[in-house]
Parts: C-alpha cells; structure tokens; sequence
C-alpha cells in the first residue's frame, strides 16, 4: 500500500515536525514527508527538515500584497509536491476561505487545548485564569473558522495546582507529540470519516473510566 504523502507547513521551532518526521521512520509508519513549508526563513524547522533530507521551500507571507496571493503561491508549491495531506504544526497564518475549502478534508491542524475551549492563542494562560482541572490538545480538520473543524484526536491533562504556563506548556507539547502522528496514522489507515462535520474513527479504542481532577482519596 502506498505512505500517505504529507506536506507540512511551520512558522517556528518545529517540534511537532520533529514529531512526525521522527514517526514516518519507524517501519510501517503508512505515510511519509514529501515537503516542508514555512512562512519563515531561518526558522529552526526548516533545519530539522534539511536534516531528514526533506525538501524546503520558504513562502514569505510578507512579500505579498494579499492573502489570495500568499495563498496561491502556498497551493502551487502544496500541488507540485503531490501532498494528499497538509498538516499545519504551528503555522502562524489565517488562510482565505478559498484555499481552505481547496483541501476541505485534506488539511489538519494542531491546537493546544481541548477545542472547542480556548481556540485562538494564549490558551495556556487563558486556561489557567479560568481554573480549568483539564485542558490538553486537539487533532482536527481546518475549516474556515479558526480553530474549528471535526475533531480526530484529543489528549487530555489534568492542570496541577502549582502549574505555571510554562510549565503546563511543555506538558501539553508532549501529548501533541503524540497526538499529531497518531491522526495521521489513523487518516493514512482510512480509518477516519467525515460525516456531518463529525470525525468518525472506525476501531477506535476509547478510554474506559474519567479521569477525576482532584482524584478521590
């Protein structure tokens, strides 16, 4: 069976390209990397996918005079790749609605928080002030509205009592670094279905019991 052909586009750092670049080599992981994007020279995930010998190319947002005009430089490089999916790991640019809908059910996004709750930035912060017991992060297709979309795959985390943002921060990365490759894997698979803007996952496997914070003595 041919690997789902991925391309990835970034903004920053790139530790959930690393994540998935670190997926795609274990064996029989069903997708690979074609390309990677970023908005951003010099940004630290254009070195990590230089190091995995993924192809690069560097889309600056800033040398357009319209979104429509970023966007379709972005398509054309998405199309010559030959990409089946776009994952955005910390891509840090609004698409027009058009070049949404051009790769509706073929776009997916990461996002820091258990959505619907908290979408936009900040959310750390946001979850803390709002006394949350539980935030995480959510897998989902990209619609138009930022941070909507059926929902793949979330990880749950309970908020500690001492919890500062940085510290919830890095917690939170960890479970997208496990979040993100599982969707693909579970989309590469077939497993996963668009039905009435619901992500329907045959086989799953679900948790068997909550989770209480704070938990029963």
């Amino acid at each position: 069976m041919a690997r789902l052909k991925l391309a990835v586009l970034v903004s920053g750092s790139g530790t959930n390209l690393q994540a998935l670049i670190d997926a795609c080599k274990e064996p029989g992981f069903p997708a690979e990397i074609v390309q990677v994007v970023s908005n951003r020279p010099g940004v630290t995930a254009l070195e990590r996918a230089a190091g995995a010998g993924i192809p690069t190319d560097v889309i600056n947002h800033k040398a357009f005079t319209t979104r429509v005009a970023f966007d379709a430089a972005i398509h054309a490089v998405l199309e010559a790749s030959g990409a089946d999916l776009v994952c955005l790991a910390g891509f840090m640019r609004l698409f027009t609605d058009g070049f949404v809908e051009r790769w509706r059910d073929r776009m997916i996004n990461i996002h820091p928080s258990l959505l619907p709750a908290f979408p936009g930035r900040h959310t750390h912060k946001r979850a803390l002030d709002a006394g949350v017991r539980f935030t995480g992060c959510t897998v989902h297709y990209v619609r138009p509205e930022m941070d909507t979309g059926p929902i793949i795959v979330q990880a749950a985390l309970p908020v500690h009592p001492d919890d500062t943002v940085e510290r919830l921060r890095e917690r939170v990365l960890s479970a997208e670094h496990r979040s993100y490759p599982l969707a693909v894997r579970l989309i590469a698979e077939g497993r996963v279905r668009v039905i009435d803007e619901r992500a329907v996952i045959d086989d799953a496997l679900v948790p068997g019991a909550a989770m209480l914070n704070p938990r029963e003595r």
